[in-house]
């Protein structure tokens, strides 16, 4: 995937070029307020020679000479206005030029940072949630989280306070030196003869800095990722005792990004003292070509040469503490535009309709997880008709799940054929196939929303009336816990529904399902880890939804599947067995074996779970 990316991911010039390149693509839209912010930072930086030049005004006037401004501008002097006046005037004049440049420059690069921040946020979500399953399988969570967040918050900051300075005092020093060879071209080149120097540090010290800003992102990813799983598995950690080892790895992540800060602080602190000296050897310089060769020049002229080369060393110093934010800027971007490159799920097909009738042929099918060394499916063949159920049964990493990701094309199937009433799967526009069907598993996620808003997802949010999801929450057998709630079917559930028990959660997604009243349904184990009442409930709900709809089902308890029209027996990613729940016991093979193992465990749990 790699030869997608539109930069290399090394340190040198090259791809940090590359990466302000890509930034400045989304500038575009922004131009307008972009160049008013230059004009505005241009503005304040054209007032420090500025201040110089009215220094040497003021030395002049000193000397009881007259001013050169009014010696060049007749009507000034003929005007009336003296030194006096004109000085004071120019110094309000100067700072009130320098207060607006500072707004312009200052408001519209903030404007343009934050519309660009938003825009790259939304980017990276927006392809987030349309990366293939195998993206999540290999990436955590917590990484996932501090590139949105705290690496997009990097790039805020270089892109508004860094960028800001960069501009600021750059035109500061260009400006300057424009002055300063205006006035000598001699003596300035004393100044440029350190520029060399200066560069070398600068592009030593931008590679460490941008060294280490990776090695923070990545500690504060690994710091994310601690917290989250931690916050998510919280039962878990208080009730097996894990408080002090949580502790320790959260002490641990943390200790590592405060050393890779540290080291970032060191790096500057050394940094920015080292060019400082570097520009007062070139100033000292200065000063002694100054006193040694003053030649023609008059006092107020070397005046102000001296205070505009004074004027240098605090936006160089500026411009070189601001290195470490861009830097860390670039890695933040990077990091960003490799996951704005990644490829999408494949979505290429065109194919699609109303409503499918349901019919599911698996066709020699085969499947590997990439980076697998053997296949997870091999030679899968069997056709649902509409309306039939077809139960899928074996041991845990048989293949059963996997065969049923593959439907919805959460996973590509990568030999044989799958189709969907005589179309290939891959025909089919994924938002329209997986419009035809309903999920529902045994690990249900809710969102900290209402019971409504939760029930709703199933048609797409707030495109469902209050009374379809009631008449959902019904066809669910949910309403008898819901009526209890205290704001009925507006109560708050919590983060994954955590105010609600395993069998009220299951009942949730059935109604989504329900409500979505897709022709093609998929069970995924959804009663494997409920006890008997709320599975006799869960149960009676699936039955209700399942007739009429083409169903596979991944059964755990047998029981549940007595009714199914064909059951397969999966092993190893094969289908080692097939036929009605009476036609493979009567074989006494493997189905006959797993049943009677599961009726000696359940037995009581067995009677009450008979179909009537």
């Amino acid at each position: 995937m790699s030869e997608q990316k539109p930069f290399t991911s090394g340190s040198g010039s090259t791809g940090s070029l590359q990466i302000y390149i890509r930034l400045l693509t989304y500038v575009k839209p922004y131009t307008g307020y972009f160049a008013l912010s230059l004009l505005g930072l241009a503005i304040f930086a054209l007032t420090q020679p500025a201040f110089a030049k009215l220094l040497e005004y003021f030395v002049q006037a000193l000397e009881g000479e007259e001013v050169t401004l009014l010696q060049n501008w007749a009507w000034l002097s003929n005007s009336g206005i003296s030194s006096l006046w004109l000085i004071p005037a120019l110094m309000i004049i100067i700072a009130i030029v320098r207060g607006i440049g500072s707004y312009l420059g200052n408001y519209y690069i903030s404007k343009v940072a934050n519309y660009v921040i938003h825009d790259l946020r939304t980017e990276m979500f927006d392809r987030m949630i349309n990366l293939p399953n195998s993206y999540f399988d290999n990436n955590s969570s917590g990484h996932l989280i501090a590139r949105i967040t705290y690496n997009v918050s990097l790039v805020t900051s270089a892109a508004t306070d860094a960028i800001r300075v960069a501009v600021r005092e750059g035109l500061t020093v260009v400006f300057l030196l424009g002055f300063l060879f205006y006035t000598s071209w001699q003596m300035t080149l004393i100044f440029i003869a350190a520029l060399p120097v200066i560069a070398l540090v600068v592009s030593y010290a931008s590679k460490r800095f941008r060294r280490i800003s990776r090695n923070i992102q990545n500690s504060m990813g690994d710091l994310t990722h601690v917290t989250s799983e931690t916050i998510n598995g919280y039962r878990e950690v208080r009730g097996f005792g894990g408080e002090e080892y949580e502790g320790d790895r959260f002490r641990s992540s943390s200790a590592a990004n405060t050393r890779q800060n540290l080291k970032l602080a060191k790096a500057g602190s050394v940094h920015t003292p080292v060019l400082q000296f570097i520009v007062s050897i070139a100033l000292a310089l200065l000063l002694f070509m100054v006193l040694f060769v003053k030649g023609d020049s008059t006092t107020a002229t070397l005046v102000g040469y001296v205070t505009a080369a004074a004027l240098l060393p605090k936006p160089i110093r500026q411009l070189s503490e601001v290195n470490a934010n861009i830097q860390k800027g670039i890695a933040a971007a990077e990091s960003i535009f490799e996951m704005v490159d990644e490829i999408p799920e494949a979505n290429n097909g065109q194919y699609t309709c109303d409503r499918v009738k349901g019919c599911v042929e698996f066709k020699q099918v085969g499947f590997t997880y990439a980076g697998a060394d053997s296949p997870a499916l091999n030679e899968i063949s069997f056709t649902i008709e509409p309306g039939q159920t077809f139960a899928l049964v074996g041991r845990s990493g048989s293949g059963k799940t996997t065969l049923a990701n593959l439907v919805p094309r959460f996973y590509n199937h990568t030999e044989g054929d799958i189709l969907i009433d005589g179309i290939p799967l891959n025909d089919f526009e994924l938002r329209n196939l997986r419009s035809h069907i309903a999920l529902v598993s045994q690990n249900i996620t809710l969102f900290n929303d209402t019971v409504a808003r939760n029930i709703a997802y199933g048609a797409l949010g707030d495109t469902a009336d209050e009374e379809d999801i009631r008449l959902a929450a019904e066809a669910a057998h949910a309403t008898e816990f819901i009526k209890d709630m205290s704001d009925g079917i507006h109560t708050i559930v919590g983060e994954d529904g955590v105010l609600l028990s395993g069998g009220q959660r299951q009942r949730l997604a059935i109604a989504r399902a329900v409500l979505k009243d897709a022709p093609i349904l998929i069970l995924d184990e959804a009663t494997s880890a409920l006890d008997t009442e709320s599975e006799r409930h869960i149960q009676a709900a699936l039955d209700d939804i399942m007739k009429g709809r083409t169903t596979l089902v991944i059964a755990h308890r047998l029981s549940t599947i007595e009714n199914a029209d064909c059951i397969l027996v999966m092993e190893h990613g094969r289908i080692i067995e097939r036929g009605s729940h009476s036609e493979l016991l009567a074989k006494g093979e493997h189905y006959a074996k797993l049943h009677k193992m599961q009726f000696q465990d359940e037995a009581p749990v067995t009677v009450e779970q008979v179909p009537a």
